[in-house]
């Protein structure tokens, strides 16, 4: 457990502002440099929280939260527009009050949907000068899981992927060219929405048991060999 007497969060910040100020490799590297290590570190908490222990768990999410202590150390010394973690959290806080009017103010939420009602409101009122759904919407997402944010926005418009006889006849047969195979993958994307299923995540998972397979294939063969 956390000792009483200090504030962890203010140490980490700390640490980083004094590896910031006296390591040569530290000190030169700015928000895009560290864009493959985020991406690295979110990986490897995916698969902390999947197939990990408490102990994974918690040193990933320590990891990646050295990524955001950074990315704020870095913005804090921007000779234009400065920014620090404190002001990264205070942000955050009044965001999340915001969209939590069920919790912090009179609104009444019941029910999932309820509250996603709520936050969704709350988030239109907040991103007002978007002019299109799919504003906001990262395109460095994993391919599936931009398929799937994708066609969620899109049915909030009115807009819908094929019908079911379309989508089945889309993935029964095999694919002939790389736009037909996009076709087929947005198809099975869209079955995974409808079912409440999330499609990067079940495709890691039969990567994974490959992986297994792969392994177990390797070990066979080295136990033949010896």
């Amino acid at each position: 457990m956390a000792d009483t007497d200090t504030d962890p969060l203010r140490e980490a910040a700390d640490v980083m502002r004094t590896v910031r100020d006296r390591c040569v490799w530290t000190q030169q590297i700015d928000h895009r440099d560290l864009v493959p290590y985020l991406v690295e570190e979110s990986a490897e908490l995916i698969d902390a929280v999947e197939t990990g222990s408490r102990d994974e768990l918690r040193e990933e999410l320590g990891d990646l939260l050295w990524q955001v202590l950074f990315h704020a150390e870095i913005a804090s010394r921007d000779p234009d527009d400065p920014f620090d973690i404190d002001d990264v959290a205070r942000s955050l806080t009044e965001k999340m009050v915001r969209r939590h009017p069920h919790v912090f103010g009179d609104a009444v939420a019941n029910t999932p949907e309820e509250v996603l009602v709520h936050w969704n409101a709350a988030k239109a009122l907040e991103k007002h000068e978007r002019r299109s759904v799919l504003d906001g919407v990262s395109e460095r997402m994993p391919s599936l899981a931009l398929a799937q944010k994708l066609l969620g926005r899109a049915a909030q418009v009115g807009v819908s992927s094929r019908s079911t006889s379309e989508r089945d006849e889309t993935t029964r047969g095999e694919p002939s060219s790389e736009a037909e195979l996009g076709d087929a993958l947005l198809a099975l994307v869209a079955i995974a929405r409808e079912n409440g299923w999330d499609a990067e995540r079940a495709l890691r998972e039969r990567v994974r048991r490959l992986q297994g397979e792969v392994r177990a294939a390797e070990a066979s063969v080295s136990d033949l060999e010896n």
